[in-house]
């Protein structure tokens, strides 16, 4: 099947052939190259695992990744964030071909991202985009690998989930100091949060028209899943938003702000009156889920009003108290 010939260079030329299959050839700069890569192709399809590199061998990284860029990301919600991840990936491995990345290669480059002092998360997030990348080169795209080699190499350890809540005497200080910002929306909102368990974006996008009161439910038509999602609105929530004032130009419920960074630079102020140390906004999500979990929900109706895919992400924004557990096995 495989087949070496001299060239008038001074080059070995492999030649492979079988039906059904196009033609293969390669040259190498020795006899003894040429025949290791020949018994290897004839090693490989003997076992049913050869795979024709010649693709991944005449396409590059950063070819690929200008493919995906225009193929894959603009559908994704953090598209911007992915353009950003996957030129610094063009960067640094843009010019191997797909058949010549390593394993190792990935690894030294794991190693200097982390050594520059880059978070653990950070680094597995431009592994986990540099691995689906080649998995989409393998099994969308015909591009010859005979393993995705991200899979092979190891995952810096991430560290552990916020786990803030509110402290004993924390939420009156939150409110009381809420109640001082030239917003008043911000009390409302920060109340809203608290009990529906949604994100700042879910929050700032609502719109009264997706708003059910007498069903008391909040649809969500575009989450940051990709998935619409129903969250039952608890009367703290219903009298956190049934006063507020409607705007005519502004559909949404909490109009005051247009953009996220606005709401939060109004709840930095506030926690920073309030005199409280390191209580971010999205912890109120983390807060409100616990509390689900304390009024006695079970995992799959706190995911229903979260949104969360997988009880392994459940998990992270749950922080149940040891004494509330105490209570209930005494």
């Amino acid at each position: 099947m495989a087949g070496l010939r001299g060239l008038p260079s001074g080059k070995w030329q492999v030649q492979f052939r079988h039906r059904g299959l196009r033609p293969i050839a390669k040259s190498f700069k020795t006899k003894a190259e040429a025949a290791r890569w020949a018994r290897l192709l004839e090693s490989e399809f003997d076992r049913g695992v050869f795979v024709d590199r010649t693709e991944g061998e005449r396409t590059t990284i950063g070819e690929l990744i200008d493919r995906y860029l225009v193929e894959i990301t603009p559908g994704k919600k953090s598209a911007n964030r992915e353009l950003l991840r996957l030129k610094g990936l063009k960067r640094h491995f843009g010019a191997y071909s797909a058949a010549s990345l390593r394993s190792n290669h990935i690894a030294e480059y794991r190693d200097q991202r982390l050594q520059s002092g880059l978070a653990g998360a950070t680094v597995v997030k431009d592994l986990n985009s540099l691995s689906h990348l080649l998995d989409v080169a393998i099994k969308d795209w015909g591009i010859g690998l005979p393993i995705n080699p991200v899979k092979m190499v190891r995952r810096p350890k991430v560290a552990r989930g916020r786990d803030r809540r509110l402290n004993p005497g924390e939420e009156a200080k939150l409110f009381a100091a809420c109640t001082r910002s030239r917003c008043p929306m911000l009390t409302p909102v920060v109340r809203f949060a608290i009990e529906t368990a949604m994100r700042m974006g879910e929050i700032l996008s609502l719109t009264w028209q997706n708003v059910d009161v007498l069903r008391g439910v909040a649809t969500l038509p575009d989450t940051k899943t990709g998935d619409a999602r129903q969250v039952p609105l608890s009367r703290g929530a219903l009298l956190a938003i049934l006063p507020l004032p409607r705007n005519i130009k502004d559909a949404r419920v909490f109009w005051a702000w247009s953009r996220s960074d606005s709401l939060n630079n109004a709840y930095r102020r506030a926690v920073a009156w309030a005199g409280i140390d390191g209580l971010h906004f999205h912890d109120l999500r983390h807060e409100a889920v616990s509390r689900l979990f304390e009024r006695g929900l079970n995992a799959i109706e706190v995911s229903t009003i979260s949104g969360h895919k997988t009880l392994q992400m459940l998990k992270r924004y749950t922080h149940l108290r040891a004494e509330d557990l105490a209570r209930k096995l005494s």
